[in-house]
């Protein structure tokens, strides 16, 4: 296993790896919108948030040797349900090959953000 790091996205804020290559496959953490210059939450509303979501994403893919178009699955977390169709306007812009997905609501994210995408990638 390889830790996979990079400054072009969030740094951990607990006990585990921004993402870890083993074989073939590129295990991401689960990413929130936290602009990686800052540390913050900068994005407001569910858009902005999961553009950067996905900027901070393919950060990590690159700086462990895959992209987005070698996603295979994706498991999405959204604050509210109602969000649903706002986040796929913007999640199918960068997952355009269309990867396995599971998407879910829960009751509350890290620092209060609207969703949280991980992902899996061939390599």
């Amino acid at each position: 296993m390889k830790t996979v790091f990079t400054p072009d996205a969030p740094a951990a804020i607990g006990p585990y790896s921004q993402a870890i290559r083993t074989g073939s496959l590129l295990f991401t953490s689960g990413q929130i919108p936290i602009d990686p210059a800052t540390g913050n939450v900068e994005a407001v509303g569910i858009e902005a948030q999961t553009h950067q979501i996905c900027k901070n994403i393919k950060a990590l893919l690159e700086a462990g040797g895959s992209s987005l178009d070698k996603v295979v699955k994706t498991v999405c977390f959204l604050a509210d349900m109602n969000d649903f169709a706002a986040f796929n306007a913007v999640y199918e812009q960068y997952f355009t090959s269309k990867p396995a997905r599971s998407c879910v609501a829960v009751k509350a994210l890290p620092k209060g953000v609207l969703a949280e995408v991980e992902t899996v990638a061939e390599v």
